[in-house]
């Protein structure tokens, strides 16, 4: 059968995939986006014949170069992520475009997770997860990708499919590929009669190790079928397609106690890191000096941190995980002779209140974006990896620090998985200057020849990719060296799947095709291109990501710098549609960014830049005279929504009117969203319930020609945005007594922009109703209760923090809520959804698939524009909460 294969060669897809979150950067020749494992074997065989690389890639998110080609590069996300639980969820079995948060949360409903746990579990996908042997904080070597796999789905270079899994596979191999299968036998052979490479594999597996192939499975597996099922993992694409994974699930315990033990010196902290193995702590973090110094720096620093004079100190951060409260009362009560024995600067003290123990993780989590995001302008962010055996940490990191002062690395932090003996360090390097490349290619031989000393592993977690192939042979030896060279021909003879990552006869490949970061605008200089905005963005799967968005921003920089003009108006011409018109500016990017990035402050800018002077007057008068604005556009929505021949655009709604009562509780700023889309009036049902519970509302005279500023931020009207910010300040802060007041609005996105727009006056406190109303109101009302609520968490509700009083309501009011699965931003972003339909359809695809098969008997949100779009999307009459809670409420 013929597969018609399209691949793209647009300069915004060429470029966009030239990044990932590592330090190099190389540009695909096309890019395939296969939508099933028969497309792509048919791209292998087309490589093969045409004798093109291929390279996969997912969740873009490796940090060593694995998932970059100058060749075919196949994206093996947007069509892979299909999830299946399995009974009890003790398995998984998982399409590599799925993440580990996507996939932990359908298998927390039966508190199991999956084993592997590696810090951008966010946005890093299985196949990702599979291809470079993932582990984490708490998994170790007992419960990584290796340990965990039950079986997995290939395709080979060949284009065979293998099912790992099923009774026979082993004799199917056999039979379908015989030489594969023969070879297997001869290397097991070959690596069990030679007792130095016996040796050499038990030593570098018994710690964390992603270097070179995983020649252990040829002693931990007798099968050919296994020994092929387990070489797959960690190979980094050089090997096989893994189609599906199925993992065995690990129990995932709910009750946590998390502390901060700071001790004089590293000597101290690395001393009684083997009582602390034996306690049972599920995670040992450890912080050196640097690591604390940067982390005073941090807002959420506690106070206890902040009060040290930091010399030589280190610290550990511990964690118990158990499975019920009495368990870990009994685990803290047993270590705590332990604890107190300790050589520390402060009393140790667990704590499972979960506001300190996320500060705690922030500390350490902290690092990565304190680190990079204070860099100087144009240097490139590395964290790497390494581990060595636990007895030889104290000494490794003595050493490194002093290589850091050698070599003139300042705030090189190093921090990592202490029970393990895994440890990350950070560098900042500018690699366009020859003389910092080659103190940089000088730091890493230095690095390499310590690490090999200790008998260690130059990667711990990240894989091997670019970053270690030259150095296989030099941690491996000659023999084991050529065993993974005869495993690369025996599966890929013709060398097709990613080259030069794991294996390379390129000495210098490491510090080859290096990326540089140009000075682009100051809201997304610091980004370091790690992809963790790209699964909640909602243009993800129609334009760019927000990684993207900034990728194109650096690069036209770069083409520019260079006199290509060819590329700087494709990239110019091509960013205009896919880069601002079809960004939502909804600030989900900022809620998962670890240096809080909002790409949509970066869209503004840019609109703002080329918004055009008839616009920007005519926004501009409309912000002199939003009344009359908004009663027109009303009228003319309401028109056009009962014309035969016109898009079915949303009715208009009500004017907003003054409210004035004595002894005012509060004050009430009714969004005017409720004006220009009607069939709804959350502002109405606000008032009733307020009255309900016996709250005053005053609402501001002349409020009809108010507003949050949203329509002019989002669109980059500067100048109307000023008058309107004045005009609407200057009433709230007379309205509220300068602030006495808090002010209280009844649309999630009004809320979030009132917060910006009031932002310069510290006293002046936006309440959004939902959290009004969870706190202050629900208590005080009888409700009867319906059955099922379907929930659309909005991108506002989010940013704001307040979901959780969303569904507080909705788990108030109904036997049942629901949120789907694939909750997503609906990307409707005030009238994007009206000029971009393309965009909400996109973005509201998988959810709203999840809804049309439901028959609740509401569909709530917190947002009039959200309610629009989600209602478009699915076909169901989605309302304000509030409204439904005023109804089952009287």
């Amino acid at each position: 059968m013929s597969i018609d294969l399209k691949s793209s060669k647009r300069v915004t897809d060429i470029l966009s995939y030239a990044h990932d979150a590592s330090h190099y950067t190389l540009k695909p020749e096309s890019v395939y986006t296969p939508e099933n494992p028969e497309e792509l074997a048919q791209i292998l065989k087309l490589a093969t014949e045409l004798g093109k690389a291929v390279t996969f890639r997912s969740g873009g998110t490796s940090l060593s170069g694995q998932a970059l080609t100058e060749a075919i590069m196949v994206d093996t996300r947007k069509h892979f992520r299909k999830i299946e639980i399995g009974k009890d969820g003790l398995s998984a079995n998982v399409s590599p475009g799925a993440t580990v948060r996507a996939v932990n949360n359908l298998l927390s409903t039966h508190k199991m997770k999956l084993g592997p746990d590696p810090a951008s579990e966010i946005a890093c996908t299985i196949g990702g997860v599979v291809a470079n042997n993932s582990s984490g904080m708490c998994c170790g070597t007992e419960q990584n990708s290796y340990q965990t796999i039950e079986s997995l789905l290939l395709v080979l270079p060949s284009g065979l499919v293998v099912d790992t899994g099923a009774p026979d596979a082993d004799a199917v191999l056999a039979l379908t590929a015989p030489e594969i299968h023969a070879g297997l036998l001869q290397i097991r052979e070959r690596i069990r009669s030679n007792e130095d490479s016996v040796a050499t594999i038990k030593r570098l597996f018994s710690i964390k190790n992603t270097m070179g192939y995983g020649v252990n499975s040829f002693l931990d597996f007798d099968s050919p079928i296994k020994i092929l099922e387990h070489l797959i993992i960690g190979s980094e694409g050089t090997l096989a397609f893994v189609a599906q994974a199925r993992f065995t699930t690990v129990p995932a315990y709910s009750h946590m106690a998390t502390g901060l033990l700071i001790f004089a010196s590293l000597a101290d902290a690395t001393r009684v890191l083997p009582d602390l193995v034996k306690a049972g702590f599920a995670a040992i973090e450890l912080m050196d000096a640097t690591s604390l110094k940067v982390a005073q720096r941090d807002p959420q620093a506690t106070q206890e941190l902040k009060a040290i004079e930091v010399e030589k100190h280190a610290a550990l951060l511990v964690e118990f995980q158990e499975a019920s409260r009495e368990l870990l009362e009994a685990k803290i009560s047993s270590t705590q002779p332990l604890l107190d024995s300790l050589a520390l600067i402060q009393p140790a003290e667990l704590t499972n209140d979960l506001a300190l123990r996320n500060q705690l993780w922030h500390i350490r989590k902290g690092l990565y974006a304190t680190v990079a995001g204070n860099r100087p302008l144009g240097t490139t962010a590395l964290l790497e990896d390494i581990a060595v055996p636990v007895a030889q940490l104290l000494s490794t990191c003595e050493e490194l620090i002093q290589l850091f002062a050698d070599h003139g690395y300042a705030d090189s932090v190093i921090f990592g998985h202490a029970r393990d003996g895994n440890i990350h360090f950070m560098l900042n390097e500018e690699f366009e200057k020859p003389e910092k490349l080659a103190r940089y290619k000088a730091f890493t031989e230095d690095m390499v020849e310590l690490v090999l000393r200790h008998g260690g592993t130059l990667k711990a977690e990240h894989g091997t990719g670019r970053m270690m192939a030259p150095f296989v042979k030099r941690q491996y030896g000659a023999e084991l060296y050529e065993v993974m060279w005869a495993i690369k021909r025996l599966l890929d003879p013709a060398c097709i799947l990613n080259p030069g990552v794991i294996l390379t006869e390129n000495p210098n490949s490491h510090i080859e095709n290096l990326k540089v970061f140009p000075t682009i605008e100051m809201v997304a200089n610091s980004c370091v291109e790690c992809g963790y905005c790209e699964p909640v963005c909602p243009s993800k799967n129609l334009t760019l990501t927000p990684r993207n968005r900034i990728v194109m921003r650096r690069e036209l920089v770069l083409a520019k710098a260079r006199g290509d003009r060819a590329t700087s108006k494709a990239i110019e011409n091509e960013f205009e549609y896919e880069g601002k018109d079809t960004c939502a500016v909804d600030g989900m990017c900022a809620t998962t960014c670890p240096l809080s990035i909002n790409t949509g402050s970066l869209v503004r800018e840019l609109r703002s830049e080329s918004a055009q002077p008839v616009l920007n007057a005519l926004w501009s008068l409309a912000a002199h005279n939003w009344s009359a604005f908004t009663r027109t556009a009303s009228v003319a929505l309401s028109i056009a929504h009962v014309t035969p021949g016109f898009r079915k655009y949303p009715t208009g709604g009500k004017r907003r009117k003054f409210n004035a009562v004595e002894n005012a509780d509060a004050i009430f700023f009714p969004s005017c969203v409720g004006t220009l889309f009607g069939t709804s009036d959350s502002s109405q049902a606000l008032l009733t319930l307020a009255d309900r519970a016996g709250i005053r509302l005053y609402i501001p005279k002349g409020v009809d020609a108010l507003c949050c500023g949203t329509p002019w931020k989002s669109k980059g009207y500067v100048e109307g945005y000023e008058i309107m910010q004045q005009k609407t300040m200057s009433s709230l802060v007379q309205a509220s007594r300068d602030g006495k007041l808090p002010i209280i609005t009844d649309a999630a996105s009004c809320s979030h922009g009132l917060q910006e727009l009031l932002a310069t006056d510290p006293n002046l406190k936006v309440i959004d109703s939902v959290e009004f109303v969870e706190k202050f109101v629900l208590s005080k009302l009888s409700i009867k209760k319906t059955g099922s609520i379907a929930v659309h968490p909005t991108c506002s509700t989010t940013a704001l923090g307040v979901s959780g009083s969303l569904n507080a309501i909705a788990q108030a009011i109904s036997t049942e809520t629901f949120v789907p699965e694939n909750w997503g931003c609906c990307a409707f972003a005030g009238d994007r959804g009206l000029t971009f339909p393309e965009l909400t359809k996109s973005a509201t695809d998988k959810q709203a698939a999840e809804i049309r098969v439901r028959n609740d008997d509401f569909y709530v949100s917190a947002n009039r524009s959200c309610e629009i779009g989600m209602s478009q999307a699915t076909g169901k009459n989605y309302r304000h909460i509030i409204e439904v809670l005023e109804e089952l409420s009287r």
